[in-house]
């Protein structure tokens, strides 16, 4: 097994079943109701969740009444659980996974002040170039005062004023720096390959040389980022780390599985890292992930990970993972939830269809965290603070635990969820396993 998706995230054409007598039709003719039909036997056969309501409610004489595969999936979604099954354009999807974006390269959200600010950037931007960061005020867009919209409960509005994923898309934004001064930039949307490690550095704390990673997400370009971000680790004899992953929404599982064999060392060659549970149509393709051996693995004993609710699916793997080897705990707000995953189907490069197919659980078959991944110390993600300023109030309080072995005594800070927007399509929200 591999490639296997954990993303709160395709095998070729219309393969309805794992047979070798399928036929496989002309790509140009697949139509959304083949899809759909496709889609039909992949849930009834592969659905983790496949025995529930909403399941077994779609018949074969039924499945006609939806007319393509997103109606369907809707239809069929084990709502009280599944946030995370979802259906999307092959090209799109393909594009996304291979670190092509199309967009600004930011995130904006609202502070405590219901200031809004961006919250992270990619390196490769064109905002980035021009010296944009996480923590500048963002007043207007397009002469529309910013804040005011993010409070909006209606996401659409703020999608309006910022138009669709398109490149040559242009937007203007008047910009407040750190220093008060402000500044009228215009940016147009472009394709441009993300970063996925958004800072690695080493910090002299007094605990002793310790590694800070900001990661985003776990896709086909992150090997080797991580590699190169690792070998520094290993170069300055990190004894601890503190690990970023409060964007990190999930991704793939084998990169999930060589973050944590970097972190837990070649000493834990072979243990258990995590274990994929089927339902019980297919516990033949129930299988573990080992730790594997990696060229830069430091082997710490402590990790202190920064989270929020959008820390979701592989990152929560590697958290899950890593706890019966590692101390792990965690700062900020509670994680997503989603102890789940999935495997793809390409359905005639036209669509990239992923349910949930399976579980996973660490060596202690401990997994059930649909409520999510309670930190040791609630704090808010302040995004008035850069990566990296030891004064963002995340950072600060995975300092004070590193240095003194426990989290700070309760403060007068008052715990706020930033509302935010994310050029990320919602589908990244996973763990992906290998494509049938």
């Amino acid at each position: 097994m591999k490639n296997l998706f954990l993303y709160p995230l395709l095998f070729l054409l219309l393969f309805i079943s794992c047979k070798k007598d399928n036929v496989v039709p002309d790509t140009s003719s697949v139509t959304p109701a083949m899809a759909r039909d496709s889609l039909y036997y992949i849930m009834k056969q592969y659905y983790f969740w496949y025995n529930m309501p909403e399941a077994t409610s779609v018949t074969d004489a039924t499945k006609g009444n939806y007319k393509d595969p997103y109606e369907l999936l809707e239809a069929m979604r084990y709502k009280t659980l599944d946030r995370w099954s979802f259906v999307a354009d092959y090209d799109q999807f393909q594009a996304e996974m291979n670190g092509e974006f199309v967009g600004h390269g930011f995130r904006v959200g609202l502070d405590g002040s219901d200031n809004a600010r961006v919250a992270m950037i990619y390196s490769n931007s064109p905002l980035y170039a021009i010296g944009v960061r996480r923590g500048w005020i963002i007043k207007k867009i397009n002469n529309t005062d910013l804040a005011p919209v993010l409070k909006n409960v209606d996401p659409s509005v703020y999608s309006n004023l910022i138009g669709p994923s398109q490149a040559g898309i242009t937007n203007t934004f008047l910009f407040q720096r750190p220093d008060g001064t402000e500044v009228t930039v215009s940016s147009t949307k472009s394709s441009f390959a993300v970063n996925t490690v958004m800072l690695a550095e080493t910090l002299q704390l007094t605990s002793g040389p310790t590694g800070h990673l900001v990661y985003d997400s776990f896709i086909t370009p992150s090997t080797d980022e991580l590699a190169a971000a690792f070998a520094t680790f290993k170069a300055n004899n990190i004894k601890d780390l503190i690990l970023d992953l409060r964007y990190n929404s999930g991704g793939l599982l084998y990169i999930a599985q060589a973050l944590a064999s970097y972190i837990a060392g070649d000493s834990r060659q072979g243990s258990v890292f995590a274990k994929l549970q089927y339902n019980d149509k297919n516990l033949a393709e129930n299988y573990t992930f080992p730790f594997i051996k990696m060229t830069s693995s430091v082997g710490l004993s402590r990790v202190v990970v920064i989270t929020t609710r959008s820390t979701a699916s592989a990152s929560e793997a590697v958290m899950n993972g890593l706890k019966p080897f590692v101390n792990v705990i965690s700062v900020g707000d509670t994680t997503n939830g989603k102890p789940t995953g999935m495997n793809g189907w390409d359905i005639g490069k036209k669509y990239s269809m992923y349910p949930i197919t399976f579980k996973m659980v660490n060596a202690q078959n401990e997994g059930d965290y649909f409520q999510g991944i309670f930190p040791a110390k609630v704090l808010p993600d302040d995004i008035a603070h850069d990566f990296g300023d030891r004064e963002e109030l995340c950072f600060k309080e995975a300092i004070h635990y590193l240095e003194n072995g426990s989290v700070s005594a309760k403060s007068l800070q008052e715990f706020y969820r930033s509302r935010q927007f994310s050029e990320k399509p919602a589908w990244m929200n996973n763990a992906f396993g290998p494509n049938k």
